[in-house]
């Protein structure tokens, strides 16, 4: 077992799970960080680079990709802080926004789709905006829509920290299970494994930026081609929310998932790989 000094852990349980998935792990610096990334390899179709959630290191969307291999040609990120990716100096999301734009100049990929889920998807809708680097198109999965003046994001600080705290003193997937109980038995036990590695520092920062920096500042400039995808029962991007995007950004589809929350590839997976096939199937 190795823990770093802002107590960062990966078991050798959680390294094994490397060699079950088909992808290479390739790396790329951006100011500093040395970011991992997973690469699934299928050479000679549009790369789309995916950006997971708070707490969600690059190997817990392998069962998302590995159903979208035949359309794109998957690279899935560590955000810093998260998985194999080194921790950073700041975690705000322009920070975020340079190491995806790191990645896409680093790997000389041409005109990527990006994929993010909730803060992946600010960070996507960050780098859209700011047009520094040539995207074929990005989709959206239930970005949160707190800030100021509005809602907080439904899960507290605390809740995020106490589930830090049990990876850290040793968590099982049925631990997992009484709080996400519709999760696939696989993914119960890869958070299980892999929730250690994520820096409490990270989730303090930005969990803090989900109340401090308005989402609705940059939706508007993300440019078409777009897709928003959210959950039909979802606390973070609520009817009045998704409501809200429609009308902020008209050029963007709003597509729901029914019958999902916030988590909605891990509550719904089929549904939520169906939606996601037919929004790449738009922008390719």
């Amino acid at each position: 077992m190795t823990e770093s000094a802002s107590h960062r852990i990966l078991t050798q349980p959680a390294l094994a799970d490397l060699a079950d998935i088909p992808a290479d792990s390739r790396w790329v610096r951006s100011r500093g960080p040395l970011l991992h990334l997973l690469d699934y390899g299928v050479q000679g179709r549009p790369p789309l680079v995916v950006v997971p959630g708070i707490t969600s290191p690059a190997i817990s969307m392998d069962f998302v990709v590995r159903g979208l291999t035949d359309l794109v040609h998957p690279i899935v990120l560590d955000v810093r802080g998260r998985g194999l990716s080194d921790n950073g100096d700041a975690y705000d999301l322009d920070t975020y926004a340079r190491d995806v734009e790191a990645v896409v100049r680093g790997l000389r990929l041409q005109r990527p789709i990006l994929l993010g889920h909730s803060m992946g998807a600010r960070i996507v809708a960050t780098v859209a905006a700011a047009g520094r680097v040539n995207l074929g198109g990005t989709v959206l999965v239930d970005p949160p829509m707190s800030g100021p003046d509005r809602d907080p994001y439904p899960t507290t600080l605390e809740a995020f920290l106490g589930q830090l705290d049990q990876a850290r003193r040793g968590t099982d997937a049925d631990e997992v299970a009484a709080s996400w109980p519709r999760w696939p038995r696989r993914e119960q036990e890869l958070r299980a494994r892999w929730l250690g590695s994520i820096s409490r520092d990270a989730v303090v920062a930005t969990h803090a930026g989900f109340e401090a920096e308005d989402f609705f500042a940059t939706w508007p400039s993300v440019p078409a081609p777009t897709v928003l995808i959210h959950g039909g029962d979802s606390p973070v991007v609520t009817a009045a929310g998704a409501e809200e995007a429609a009308k902020a950004n008209p050029e963007a589809s709003i597509v729901e998932v029914p019958g999902t929350g916030h988590m909605v590839f891990w509550d719904d997976p089929a549904a939520a790989l169906a939606t996601t096939r037919e929004a790449l199937r738009s922008l390719l």
